[in-house]
């Protein structure tokens, strides 16, 4: 069994993940933006899954939010789906909370990014996008584009680690409304699967995917997870955690 980090926990596909592998017999650690919000996980507490507690849009706390995973011990994976549709908070937690907590938490076997095919939306520049989110200069699109982008030069910079992106299609979530047309069990599958299964397709690396299915990015994520060009988009991910 595993011990699998998963981000954005109290609603939407992070809680379906969280309790369908509870109920596989992985060990949890589910994650709540306040304190506040932690009766949103009381059965999945009640149900043995740690919990850690932090707004992912403030740093300090995104830095808090690792430090309280690394005390509980190394995690076999992260699944990193926590998001924000809209709004000034987009970039902060979609892209850089994913990126602060992969250099920050103890390296796991797999890791789990969240990406949407919105991602073939985006922009394909960082020029002139404010990461702190005092302002709004970067779309949805932009951040899943981004977001993709990263798990894909995770995958090229940690040869150790398997490091995907998932497109969970349009599912009937919080975000993406009751009248979503995708199936939601399928929305959330494909990061548990990633996060845990022994299946040889499961343990590749370097993937974006869709319903258990490998698909081909925007082209914009190859050019800006290239070995050459992920240093000008990100800063270091450092090689040993």
């Amino acid at each position: 069994m595993a011990r699998v980090f998963i981000t954005g926990s109290a609603d939407g596909l992070g809680r379906a993940a969280a309790q369908t592998l509870l109920e596989q017999g992985h060990e949890i650690v589910v994650h709540v933006r306040s304190t506040e919000r932690m009766t949103a996980v009381r059965d999945l507490a009640d149900a043995h899954a740690a919990a850690v507690v932090g707004d992912l849009s403030d740093l300090e706390e995104t830095r808090g939010v690792a430090a309280q995973v690394n005390r509980l011990g190394r995690m076999d994976a992260v699944i990193h789906n926590a998001g924000v549709i809209r709004g000034p908070d987009v970039l902060p937690v979609n892209v850089v909370a994913p990126y602060l907590l992969t250099a920050l938490i103890q390296r796991p076997q797999r890791l789990v990014y969240l990406s949407s095919g919105m991602h073939r939306g985006g922009r394909a520049t960082v020029a002139g996008i404010d990461w702190s989110g005092s302002r709004t200069r970067g779309s949805y699109s932009d951040s899943k584009l981004f977001v993709t982008t990263l798990a894909l030069a995770v995958a090229r910079i940690w040869e150790d680690v398997l490091s995907n992106a998932v497109d969970p299609g349009w599912v009937p979530t919080k975000m993406g409304g009751a009248g979503a047309p995708d199936d939601l069990r399928l929305g959330h599958l494909t990061q548990e699967w990633l996060a845990t299964s022994d299946d040889p397709e499961a343990r590749t690396s370097g993937g974006y995917w869709r319903h258990q299915s490998r698909a081909e990015p925007a082209p914009g994520v190859h050019e800006g997870g290239s070995r050459t060009s992920c240093s000008r988009t990100w800063p270091a991910l450092p090689r040993h955690v």
